[in-house]
């Protein structure tokens, strides 16, 4: 196993209307891995938690993942020991194609702290494919009088494999006429060319049949075979000749079906059916392929639509046959041109669809952007929209990570919605777009608050027990049991304290007779608590009003009895008057009967003194009531 350092451009930049460009605080250095195509399952790749220099076990406490680009898993990931393993046999032609080298992008996610790295693996070819001819035979007809050194095109053999493993040699079967030159392709592939090596006598021997084979250059060689039948035809002794040897053709992509790609002209110097040429196209497997050619006006016209994100270049190689057989040929470079025609295209790793409010930097999403148009057309800025407590991050290889810019705060938004944007470069540009959905999950970060910090009330002092004194309310702006509020009252001695409050409404109610001339006034503490703990608290003021239950009463200081007759004026009693209610409740009015020869004089503090109005006679009455 290999392993090496490969470094990835660090040009990536992130738009964010009216936020600063960013860059992801890890490295731009990739760990590459490279092993053959069609290696088991499970087989040992790497130790990555090694290479990256981690901990063993570190990968498991800080919620390592895996994501790939295109959301194929090739991998797995063994946190505990770090070791990383093939997910499943890869097969080298299914991934990439002809693409080579063939590598297959990957990151490593690490959630806390959050951390990325780069990696990739590369899959090298093994040579498990045999070159195959699409036709089972070719007919060449070759006049008698062709020179020998005359060369005659054969077609190619098809091999899915690359590099070495591809074609590179083709033999003939032993004969004393030909032998096979292989040339090469200005696109690197092999192709086959008839050369004649002694000249043909029809009279002698009219046709031929020799065995064509393709040999890749894998060891052990895999090889491909076809028939190759010559018939050998009278004389004709000019071959086609094309005007140019090569043609360059560049052809859009959106090119509409049946549209002209270029014109091929031969000349042929012999008369007759001799000098008649009719055209044929070789490219490869012709059910595939989008150009035909008309035999006669050598146009190539368009069969079927490109697509330049598929193909980008094809050769064709066109051949000029006279009617006595001879050929002639040339190859068609035909250059695919991008157009933009492909919208971005926004792929999800991890999606979080809720997250805790107060939480600092949370990873909301890890999505991929791709475009498989080129040059301006597959150069992608993502952003998001202004105002949203986001930010987005760029990790490597068009990945990105959502996060949260700063705490966020469910009271003062409870669901966030926003647009993932994606626009390439193109004129016009193409957009790809994502909605996401996040919901801010609560936490008991509010305690409850009365609607008044001191609550105040008046109540008589007769009122019933049971009897609604007040309610109290407070709110509580988180949610759930969160938010849900109880009261409870603290008013010193709970036993012998005359209220009580229902802990849901906040009712405050009368559980005991009052007696204004006991108490004129109560203070009490109310406190509301949540389902989480957190709790706030207000004050009540209870104000006992008076009413008239208490009768006026008399206290003697001294009372002189009997008293001597004939005295004029004589100190009877002396007595104060009292009432335990209050205002006019409390003012008292004494008098006496008005037929009886005393007199009331207040003196001091609802003092009052009895005196006679004159002297009295005890014969007239002898005592007074």
């Amino acid at each position: 196993m290999e392993t090496a350092l490969a470094k990835t451009p660090q040009k990536r930049q992130v738009i964010f209307l009216a936020i600063l460009l960013l860059l992801w605080e890890a490295g731009s250095d990739a760990i590459r891995y490279s092993m053959p195509e069609e290696t088991e399952s499970g087989s040992f790749v790497a130790n990555l938690a090694k290479d990256l220099g981690l901990r063993v076990g570190e990968l498991a406490t800080r919620g390592a993942r895996i994501h790939y680009k295109g959301n194929k898993q090739v991998l797995q990931l063994d946190v505990e020991t770090g070791n990383l393993l093939l997910y499943g046999k890869l097969d080298r032609e299914v991934l990439c194609g002809a693409t080579d080298p063939c590598i297959l992008y990957f990151q490593l996610l690490l959630e806390n702290p959050v951390q990325f790295f780069q990696a990739d693996l590369q899959l090298t070819d093994i040579n498990d494919h045999s070159p195959q001819f699409l036709d089972k035979e070719m007919l060449l007809k070759i006049p008698e009088n062709v020179q020998p050194g005359t060369i005659f095109p054969l077609k190619i053999a098809q091999d899915l494999d690359i590099g070495i493993n591809t074609v590179q040699n083709y033999t003939i079967s032993p004969n004393s006429h030909f032998h096979v030159v292989t040339r090469n392709r200005g696109d690197g592939r092999k192709y086959p060319e008839l050369m004649l090596d002694k000249a043909l006598d029809r009279e002698e021997q009219s046709e031929l049949s020799l065995t064509l084979t393709a040999l890749d250059g894998g060891t052990p060689p895999r090889s491909g075979t076809t028939a190759v039948h010559i018939e050998v035809v009278d004389i004709n002794d000019n071959a086609p000749q094309f005007l140019q040897s090569l043609y360059e053709v560049p052809v859009p992509e959106n090119s509409p079906l049946n549209s002209l790609v270029v014109v091929v002209s031969a000349q042929d110097l012999d008369a007759g059916t001799n000098g008649n040429v009719v055209y044929t196209l070789f490219q490869g497997n012709e059910v595939t392929q989008p150009f035909v050619i008309d035999e006669i006006t050598g146009e190539i016209r368009l069969k079927k639509a490109l697509d330049f994100e598929a193909t980008r270049y094809y050769n064709v190689e066109i051949a000029g046959t006279d009617g006595g057989g001879l050929s002639g040929k040339c190859t068609v470079a035909i250059e695919v041109v991008d157009v933009n025609d492909n919208a971005p295209e926004l792929t999800m790793s991890t999606l979080t669809s809720s997250t805790p409010e107060n939480s600092p930097e949370t990873v909301v999403a890890v999505f991929s952007v791709s475009d498989p148009d080129s040059g301006d057309n597959g150069r992608m800025v993502c952003s998001i929209q202004k105002d949203l407590p986001f930010l987005l991050k760029p990790t490597f290889k068009n990945f990105y990570t959502l996060v949260t810019e700063r705490a966020l705060d469910r009271e003062e938004q409870r669901e966030l919605r926003l647009t993932l944007t994606a626009l390439d470069g193109g004129s016009p540009p193409r957009s790809g777009t994502t909605e996401i959905q996040i919901l801010v999950l609560d936490i008991n970060d509010n305690a409850p608050e009365f609607a008044q910090e001191l609550y105040e009330a008046q109540i008589p002092e007769n009122n019933s027990l049971g009897s609604l004194i007040i309610t109290v309310s407070a709110t509580d702006l988180d949610a759930g049991s969160f938010g849900e509020v109880s009261y409870a009252l603290f008013q010193g001695d709970d036993i012998n304290q005359p209220f009580e409050i229902n802990a849901i409404t906040g009712e405050i109610r009368l559980r005991k007779t009052l007696d204004f001339e006991e108490f004129q006034s109560y203070h009490v503490d109310i406190e509301a608590t949540d389902g989480g703990g957190l709790s706030g608290k207000c004050s009540l003021v209870i104000k006992v009003l008076d009413v008239n239950d208490n009768a006026p009463q008399l206290t003697m200081s001294s009372l002189v009895s009997p008293i001597p007759e004939n005295l004029p004026e004589v100190i009877v009693a002396v007595f104060s008057v009292s009432d335990a209610d209050s205002g006019q409740n409390q003012q008292v009015i004494c008098s006496i009967d008005d037929n009886l020869p005393f007199l009331l004089r207040p003196s001091v503090e609802n003092f009052y003194t009895l005196v006679t109005e004159g002297a009295l006679d005890r014969e007239s009455q002898a005592e007074y009531n």
